[in-house]
């Protein structure tokens, strides 16, 4: 009998930075100026001249360009007014970094459900919202799942929320032709290596109106070189912020920056493959009766750089057992019902620093059977027929010994 396929790609190789900034990066690394502001003059723009860019492709006014989108959350919360102890109210399936942004601006996460379609639920949003007296919803559009953002938008309006969008997962996304990143107060986007676009670690803020944005600039490290901004809100609205707002050194440098212009040119060719991988895969696994992947819905338009399933009828034991079967023929599935975070991968119940939460029964059944793929951009039509084949057969070997074990047929039935 052969041995069963292997793919043998990395599932963490990122494409190649685009030649063009390879070169502007190395200009600025002969050069020495990395930092983002000339004292002697606005001597190289390139953090700026990418802020005055993403503000454009993003549908916003400003952009401030920060150190990581966890960073940028941060201050979303700061320039919204967020203080000390106030309730910030977060989807359940997010990362770590979501919830952190929360409590480094000293507010308190409270975890709204999401539902088997792995989107917040706007009745437990609009419960947790009353219940708790938040005024603020950090949004997190977790690996590009767009929640019913008419739904959304509607609970907010009626609670009273300002609503800030993670959209570390969602660039060029959309809900029924309006852009991702447009719906709240301020939306996040990052530049980490396995987004969408990489500059190794990186973050954008983006916001329409004058005030917050000052603020932003200020509070991200402008110094009194905040003249250096193209995406600004101009003098005046710098002025009024004055010297109330702390600086908070979170600025993007040159040479992230650098890197990052030439692949803004990119993203349509590489979200357009992103989501071809994305649904051959996704086709693949849903031959398997053990497989169940969410239908998108709503007229969403998602730019998908990872593929997320769930597997029911088994027990932890089990999709560990899953897990390491399809890990020794090369494919790396991420667990969020892991009883220990992993990685990248947590959940709620791993949040200790969050405080009580109370039972968060569905979002707990939902997560412990949520399972996560990496898909880089390189992925040829090859590779993605072999993963879905891996965790089919994967899957399958693990159902068919329950089967026997048991001395009889157990339906599997999805999440």
């Amino acid at each position: 009998m052969s041995e069963p396929r292997r793919l043998v790609r990395d599932l963490t190789e990122p494409e190649p930075i685009p030649e063009a900034g390879i070169a502007r990066a190395v200009e600025l690394m002969r050069s020495g100026r990395l930092f983002r502001y000339g004292e002697m003059g606005a001597d190289q723009l390139d953090v700026s001249l990418l802020e005055t860019e993403f503000a454009a492709f993003a549908g916003r006014r400003y952009c401030v360009a920060v150190n990581s989108g966890g960073c940028a959350l941060f201050l979303a919360l700061k320039v919204a007014g967020v203080a000390p102890g106030d309730p910030v109210l977060v989807n359940g399936f997010t990362l770590a970094p979501v919830p952190g942004a929360i409590l480094h601006a000293a507010a308190r996460p409270v975890i709204v459900e999401i539902g088997t379609d792995y989107v917040i639920d706007p009745d437990d949003l609009r419960r947790k919202a009353q219940a708790s007296g938040a005024r603020v919803l950090m949004l997190s559009h977790m690996r590009g799942h767009i929640a019913d953002m008419g739904a959304v938008m509607a609970v907010a309006e009626e609670c009273g929320l300002a609503v800030i969008e993670d959209c570390a997962h969602a660039m060029c996304a959309s809900w029924q032709g309006r852009a991702i990143g447009t719906f709240g107060v301020a939306a996040a986007f990052s530049a980490q290596t396995y987004k969408h676009l990489n500059a190794g670690e990186g973050g954008f803020l983006v916001l329409d109106d004058p005030a917050m944005a000052a603020r932003a600039i200020l509070h991200s490290g402008s110094y009194m070189l905040h003249g250096q901004h193209l995406s600004s809100p101009g003098e005046a609205a710098l002025a009024a912020a004055g010297d109330h707002v702390p600086n908070f050194s979170m600025r993007m440098t040159a040479l992230a920056a650098a890197m990052l212009r030439p692949q803004l040119k990119e993203l349509p060719r590489r979200v357009a493959r992103w989501n071809a991988i994305h649904d051959r895969i996704a086709a693949g696994l849903q031959r398997s009766q053990h497989l169940h992947v969410p239908e998108r819905g709503g007229g969403q338009a998602y730019s998908a750089t990872s593929v997320q399933f769930s597997v029911s009828g088994l027990e932890a034991a089990e999709i560990e057992r899953f897990l390491g079967l399809a890990r020794t023929r090369g494919v790396p599935i991420k667990w969020f019902g892991a009883e220990r975070q992993t990685g990248f991968t947590s959940a709620p119940r791993h949040w200790r620093y969050a405080g009580d939460q109370g039972a968060l029964a569905p979002t707990h059944r939902v997560l412990a059977s949520l399972c996560d793929i990496r898909t880089p951009v390189t992925l040829s039509d090859e590779d993605c027929d072999l993963i879905a084949e891996i965790v089919r057969e994967s899957i399958e070997t693990v159902a068919a010994d329950r089967v026997a074990s048991n001395g009889k047929q157990t339906t599997l039935l999805p999440a």
